[in-house]
């Protein structure tokens, strides 16, 4: 269209070169103030393109952030939560990474992000059933606000997605430019020179609005949002996990009953075992590596491994025995 107006200009001007001197003052008046003006049209239209395709990017490099801090606090829950939330959150990535392949308002994105939600359901009742499991523990408390965070910055990547350039702003840069150039072609075609020079600008303009329609299609054209961050999120979460599934809080909670019934046991020792005064320095030693559950401590209950200490020495226990 550009390039058409133009030789439209061009045509005008050599068929109206007899009346240079009457329309050549006129013509230069008005194609100068087009000028100016479609120069501010184009570098608005262009400053919002690249603004939009930057908080695109912005976007993808957020998503995978959440994404890999999220994979990386589910490996501290217990099992079968644990399990779960990782196999998910790989396919949440892999999902991720195949949302910016179709044009936005589509039925293909339709149901790519019905998909997501389907995965993000999921992934919230796995962490509803870890809170459940352990009420009072960090672990999963820290993972469903990461968890949080990522279905967020899902919804800001679409968001950015589907926010572009106001047509109307296209609209009047192209129609503008079109007017401008042409009025630009028939001047110096009237005056009967610059004809090169008004072609060579026409096609700057047009490349102009070809750059500025490109970085607004952020699905389609040469100009796409990069989604490297993603990908390689994606395939560090195919490695092995850092944190095993003993070091989660579960396997924590064996340990210490392990632990608590080992001292109980010392205990037991140290009641039949020793002489009096052996005893009770005993007994403190044995009190100092006793554990206390705090999920049963949150039940108002006294911790297993305490009652069952008490029971075996209560006089040492209570303080009363002298050596």
């Amino acid at each position: 269209m550009i390039l058409g107006a133009t030789g439209v200009g061009i045509a005008i001007g050599h068929r109206s070169r007899h009346l240079s001197e009457s329309l050549g003052e006129s013509l230069g008046i008005m194609q100068g103030a087009l000028l100016g003006v479609v120069g501010l049209l184009l570098a608005f239209g262009l400053s919002l393109a690249v603004s939009r395709y930057e908080d695109r990017r912005a976007s993808v490099v957020g998503e995978a952030n959440a994404i890999g801090t999220t994979y990386l606090r589910a490996q501290l829950l217990s099992e079968p939560a644990r399990t779960a939330s990782l196999r998910l959150l790989t396919d949440y990535a892999g999902s991720a990474i195949h949302f910016a392949d179709y044009v936005p308002g589509s039925a293909e994105e339709d149901d790519a992000g019905a998909r997501e939600s389907r995965i993000q359901r999921q992934l919230w009742a796995a962490a509803a059933g870890a809170i459940h499991d352990e009420p009072v523990a960090s672990a999963p408390r820290l993972y469903v606000e990461t968890l949080n965070d990522m279905i967020d910055a899902q919804t800001v990547r679409k968001a950015s997605l589907a926010n572009r350039v106001p047509t109307a702003v296209l609209v009047l840069e192209v129609l503008g430019a079109a007017i401008a150039l042409g009025l630009l072609s028939a001047y110096l075609a009237i005056l009967g020179r610059g004809v090169l020079a008004v072609l060579l600008a026409s096609m700057l303009v047009a490349f102009l609005l070809m750059v500025t329609d490109d970085l607004d299609r952020p699905t389609r054209g040469l100009i796409r949002v990069p989604d490297t961050a993603l990908r390689n999120q994606l395939q560090s979460m195919m490695e092995p996990p850092a944190a095993s599934s003993d070091q989660s809080p579960g396997g924590g909670a064996t340990s210490r009953r392990r632990d608590s019934s080992s001292s109980a046991s010392s205990a037991s020792f140290c009641i039949t075992g020793s002489s009096p005064l052996a005893r009770r320095s005993c007994c403190a030693r044995v009190t100092k590596r006793l554990v206390i559950d705090p999920v049963t401590t949150a039940k108002n209950e006294s911790p297993p491994t305490i009652r069952s200490a008490a029971m075996t020495f209560p006089a040492v226990w209570s303080g009363t025995t002298s050596p």
